[in-house]
């Protein structure tokens, strides 16, 4: 009490705008006189609601960080030698990938591994020029005495799954190495995996994605510390925990006995690979989770194909939480995995909640600013803390632990970071909502234009680029409407609030304007493809 006295007298002596501060914190006005009503209640119940619920997912970040540094002892440490090694296939699942799919076989065909243990498999869905590229290059390469065939199906039936579950048919391997056309597996890649393989009880290794182009632009830049925080804290804490997590589809070998075993791909859900993955281990089998062994790829350059990853991410997690989280619950496994499995199906619920929250900013605001600042700053301010601050800690620990000496450099794009992660909740809350109300759509694969290392390539000119839709229009909408906050907080005084409403401002005005400005950039270039912006073949929405 007397040093809140002593700073009360300090700030008065000073006479500065911390005074000024101080006295709407401490203001007396509008005590006593003021009394909830209906339609305050209306806007401050849902907005709490949602602040707790945001408040507990960013706590659960603390949480996996926590996980990370307290079982940091945990790693998959050497393999045993191999006596015998096993016969491998690698399949590689394409889908209209000219400008990669040559690279990408390429990078398999250097793979440091017996030939005659090793089989190669293109599982091709390709519709366009892609199909004669990849026949040509397979051709090549068995005329050079590898083991590799072109499985070209003519419809896309189950997309990425379908293909996988078709190539699984003739695949002659024990295990099965996957990776997606944007990705180089270095040659060593099963020579430093396989060996991990030999207990028995070890069905799936995942590897870390490193990036090409990360530094290719401002927008890969934050792709990159994304996907760190992902492969880095989630990844790593999970497993170090003993949780259950996720092979990401890509740079990673399953046992073939434990595909089998926990049902085979299936295409029900967007993201078959998770959706495999919690049924193999619900059935027993262990996961390996390897952040030294790298596989470089390729980020998207271009914010329509980003959101549009993104958004086929968050949408095909909610599916997997509806089809496979009640099954977890029930089944007779510690608590902590369970409760892991939850706050990571479940966690793209914050979107459609952060957009509710987005709509109640404004209106609460006014509604606290009669019930006095103090309030605000003793409920409101930790709940932002606790939903906005995880984020930072997690992706700037993640980064720290990659990248010891240059890791301060991040700290820069934490906004941005932030920011762009607030953008993306239109797109993404479409795609949750979607999920839980059960609607389908295609798998749309994220446009590859070979883009690597910091060279400004045209990536423009080339085909396969996404139409922004009206998505982006709401989002520049979101960030006047919050541009407005900003000027209700600064004619309040209420400045606490500002940096939280500067957050909200840049994401979605970045992502909106970005969106349409390649848009209307691609429409401006005379004699240049539009590229895949023809509606789905099934009439299925996009994202």
């Amino acid at each position: 009490m007397n040093s809140l006295f002593s700073l009360a007298v300090w700030l008065a002596a000073t006479q500065g705008p911390l005074w000024s501060v101080w006295q709407r914190i401490t203001d007396k006005t509008f005590r006593g006189l003021y009394q909830p009503n209906a339609f305050d209640m209306a806007i401050m119940l849902p907005y709490f609601a949602v602040l707790v619920v945001l408040a507990a997912y960013g706590s659960h970040r603390y949480w996996l960080v926590y996980n990370f540094f307290k079982h940091r002892h945990v790693e998959p440490g050497p393999p045993p030698e191999v006596i015998e090694w096993p016969k491998v296939t690698i399949q590689l699942p394409i889908f209209n990938e000219r400008y990669v799919v040559d690279r990408l076989m390429e990078s398999v065909s250097r793979m440091d591994y017996p030939r005659a243990l090793l089989e190669i498999q293109v599982l091709d869905d390709s519709t366009d020029e892609t199909v004669d590229a990849a026949r040509a290059c397979v051709a090549r390469y068995q005329a050079l005495g590898l083991n590799i065939q072109y499985l070209h199906r003519a419809h896309r039936e189950g997309f990425k799954a379908g293909a996988l579950e078709e190539g699984m048919k003739t695949a002659a391997g024990e295990f099965i190495a996957i990776f997606d056309a944007d990705f180089l597996p270095h040659p060593d890649f099963l020579r430093r995996t396989i060996p991990y393989f030999q207990d028995p009880k070890i069905g799936m290794l995942q590897a870390r994605w490193t990036f090409l182009n990360r530094h290719y632009s401002a927008l890969t830049e934050v792709e990159a510390i994304l996907l760190d925080g992902h492969f880095v804290m989630e990844h790593g804490g999970r497993y170090r925990e003993g949780s259950f997590f996720n092979f990401n589809g890509t740079a990673g070998v399953w046992r073939r006995a434990a595909i089998e075993d926990a049902g085979g791909w299936q295409h029900d859900t967007l993201t078959e690979d998770t959706d495999l993955s919690y049924r193999a281990q619900l059935r027993g089998w262990k996961f390996i989770y390897h952040m030294d062994i790298e596989c470089p790829s390729e980020l998207p350059v271009e914010m329509n194909s980003f959101k549009s990853q993104q958004a086929r991410w968050a949408k095909g997690l909610t599916q997997v939480a509806k089809k496979s989280l009640p099954g977890i619950l029930r089944a007779p496994i510690p608590f902590h995995i369970k409760a892991e499995a939850f706050f990571h199906l479940t966690a793209n619920i914050s979107y459609p909640l952060m957009m509710l929250l987005s709509t109640l900013l404004l209106p609460a605001m006014i509604v606290r600013f009669y019930q006095g600042w103090l309030q605000v700053l003793a409920i409101d301010l930790p709940l932002f803390i606790a939903s906005t601050c995880s984020i930072s800690s997690f992706y700037l620990m993640s980064q720290r632990e990659l990248y010891p000496k240059t890791w301060a450099r991040s700290i820069l794009y934490m906004p941005f970071v932030m920011a762009l992660g607030i953008g993306i909740g239109v797109r993404n809350s479409v795609a949750v909502i979607e999920a839980l109300l059960g609607i389908q759509s295609e798998f749309v694969r994220t446009p590859k234009y070979r883009i690597e290392g910091q060279v400004r390539e045209n990536w423009i000119a080339k085909a396969y680029k996404k139409r922004s839709g009206w998505m982006p229009w709401l989002e520049v909408a979101l960030g006047l409407y919050f541009s407005l906050a900003v000027a209700y907080s600064f004619q309040n005084e209420n400045y606490a609030t500002v940096p939280f409403l500067l957050l909200f401002v840049g994401g979605y005005a970045y992502t909106g304007l970005m969106s349409l400005g390649q848009g209307y950039i691609e429409r401006l270039r005379f004699g240049i493809a539009s590229g895949e912006t023809r509606p789905a073949a099934t009439g299925a929405p996009r994202f």
